[in-house]
């Protein structure tokens, strides 16, 4: 059994997974969704995300919609948790 108040990651997930995912969202914020990647990179621009950020908004496919952070995250190959609860 884990100890509930040690810090810890889900199962599928690393630390840098998750503060990884947290900049892009940080960047892109809640009122972008549904966006493609143009909308995904203006938002970030906007908001002066950091290079890796923008760098890895520009890995995504030009024509695909995405819904939350959780889908660009999974598109970038960022590991995400499989169940949240």
């Amino acid at each position: 059994m884990t100890d509930p108040h040690q810090p810890a990651t889900p199962p599928g997930t690393s630390p840098a997974d998750i503060e990884h995912r947290a900049a892009i969202a940080e960047a892109l914020g809640k009122e972008v969704w549904p966006a493609d990647k143009d909308a995904l990179l203006a938002k970030a621009q906007e908001s002066d995300a950091t290079d890796r950020v923008l760098a890895d908004l520009n890995r995504l496919p030009a024509h695909a919609q995405y819904t939350n952070v959780q889908e660009v995250a999974e598109a970038l190959g960022i590991h995400t948790e499989q169940q949240r609860f």
